[in-house]
């Protein structure tokens, strides 16, 4: 058994592990830690978001 999420809060699971992504992939952190936090995303889907938010690359900034 696992944690199952359906229906209208799966599809809001769904677009915030979307998010997560494109967010570290447009990060200024480096390639391996982008591969790194996108591996721990996709294999870990309920604790990896929550540990990305926490701890996950920050975006660039541009000044």
């Amino acid at each position: 058994m696992g944690l199952e999420i359906g229906g209208f809060f799966g599809l809001l699971w769904l677009i915030l592990v979307i998010y997560a992504i494109v967010k570290t992939i447009d990060s200024g952190a480096g390639t391996g830690a982008k591969v790194l936090w996108i591996v721990v995303i996709l294999l870990l889907p309920f604790f990896g978001v929550i540990l990305w938010l926490l701890f996950g690359p920050k975006r660039r900034r541009v000044l």
